[in-house]
């Protein structure tokens, strides 16, 4: 199994919608397009960002033949392949693996809250594919978060080689590091740690992680790339001026359900987005006018038009 450095700034792609409510298969191909553009290190499409559980399977399959056309092995292509139903999930990262992606995105199975017997079997069946898998901890979303001592078990899984940690405790974060990553750096099976958040991307990086899974970096895939590119060669001072620069929209990018506020950005932005397919709605008027001022305020949009 063939394994390709998970390290830098990926985006979680949104999946851009025509006003009809199709997914729009062309507006994607453009995003993948400005992506690599912009420098970006990797792409992560089917994610939660990506409005994954509104989507069939038929729409599924297209965007992942079209990610995998586009990228053209350009970049690292990790595919969201979560369920929380076990079979399921196996079957999605099988089917990620025949498209040609080169990593599956699995995240703890929501919902059904396992214990941690049923998340070990879990993530073995996911590696058993023969894709590197990347598990997503992200306990406010799942309801289950997975400390230490049970990622330690999960990273011994040959075929597990990394994580997307959100869950919020950079106190955990730095015991991945320690305990799981740090050991294996430079060996010839690392365990990757990306930020799940863009506002831990700089402290997690200076605790030894390896980047970010980056909601922002849809509409500013260059800032955020910058911003891990200074943090990852520990140009610090560089970082921390980028990492404040960026900071007002790290936090009002998830002043709705992520991706309502990022969608609405890039709608303003000119850049592929769409309507949001229910349960999501539109972002609220008050809160338009934050996330608008917040851009306006940085320059990523100038002010009376939507202009980037």
């Amino acid at each position: 199994m063939t394994q390709k450095s998970f390290s830098g700034a990926f985006t979680a792609l949104v999946t851009p919608m025509k006003e009809n409510g199709d997914v729009d298969y062309d507006g994607f191909r453009r995003l993948i397009a400005f992506q690599i553009e912009q420098g970006i290190d990797g792409l992560v499409p089917l994610g939660t960002t990506g409005e994954t559980p509104t989507l069939d399977e038929e729409e599924e399959e297209k965007l992942i033949r079209i990610a995998v056309e586009e990228t053209g092995g350009r970049v690292p292509l990790v595919i969201g392949a979560g369920s929380n139903s076990t079979r399921h999930m196996a079957a999605y990262v099988k089917r990620a693996k025949d498209l040609g992606a080169d990593a599956a995105l699995v995240v703890t199975p929501y919902y059904n809250k396992p214990n941690d017997s049923g998340i070990i079997k879990h993530f073995e069946k996911a590696a058993a594919e023969g894709l590197p898998v990347i598990i997503y901890n992200i306990a406010s979303r799942t309801g289950r978060n997975i400390p230490t001592p049970l990622m330690e078990e999960l990273a011994r899984i040959p075929g597990i080689v990394g994580v997307k940690e959100a869950s919020g405790d950079i106190n955990q974060m730095g015991d991945v590091i320690a305990k799981i990553a740090g050991p294996r750096k430079g060996t010839d099976s690392p365990f990757w740690v990306l930020s799940g958040d863009d506002s831990m991307t700089l402290p997690l990086a200076a605790l030894g992680g390896d980047g970010v899974i980056s909601v922002i970096s849809n509409l500013l895939p260059k800032k955020v790339r910058e911003l891990t590119r200074a943090c990852l060669d520990g140009r610090y001072d560089e970082a921390r001026r980028i990492h404040y620069e960026l900071l007002p929209f790290m936090k009002n990018a998830f002043i709705e359900t992520n991706p309502v506020p990022v969608k609405t950005a890039m709608g303003w932005a000119g850049l592929p987005s769409g309507p949001l397919r229910l349960p999501l709605g539109p972002l609220s008027p008050a809160n338009a006018r934050i996330l608008r001022e917040c851009l306006v305020d940085m320059g990523a949009l100038k002010a009376g038009n939507t202009t980037p």
